[in-house]
């Protein structure tokens, strides 16, 4: 991922946070991952000076306390954060929640496959995506 820079994961489901962490590992991405649970949990994260800014957040849509289009929501209205970029990597297909995430200032928007192969390329996609990609300081 970009500039050696940790990635933010905000995920609820550990069996996909261990599918994400396994498919970085997979591509050879080195980047420090930073996790959080929810929306609330990764907020402080990236309030917390003693955390490196991330490069980029990878976040789910359907958590407790703090859903993902919520904390986007969040983030982009907040002059410290909006710039992050965020992609929604989430299960869910339902138009109006991609909609949503893009109204809301998503850069992106993936559907998780079932299938771990697929999940691969997906995460191979962002990979390749966010190592070109200019990010601002």
């Amino acid at each position: 991922m970009n500039k050696d820079k940790p990635i933010l994961l905000v995920e609820d489901d550990e069996v996909d946070v261990m599918s994400v962490k396994r498919a970085l590992r997979d591509l050879n991405v080195t980047n420090k991952l930073y996790h959080a649970g929810n929306g609330e949990e990764a907020l402080e994260i990236l309030r917390d000076p003693e955390n490196e800014r991330p490069a980029i957040i990878l976040l789910d849509i359907n958590m407790p306390r703090m859903n993902g289009i919520e904390f986007l929501k969040v983030i982009k209205m907040d002059p410290d954060l909006k710039l992050l970029p965020v992609i929604m990597l989430t299960t869910s297909r339902a138009d109006i929640e991609r909609n949503e995430s893009f109204y809301s200032g998503a850069a992106g928007y993936m559907v998780k496959p079932v299938e771990y192969k697929q999940f691969v390329e997906v995460m191979r996609a962002i990979n390749i995506y966010w190592t070109l990609s200019e990010l601002p300081e």
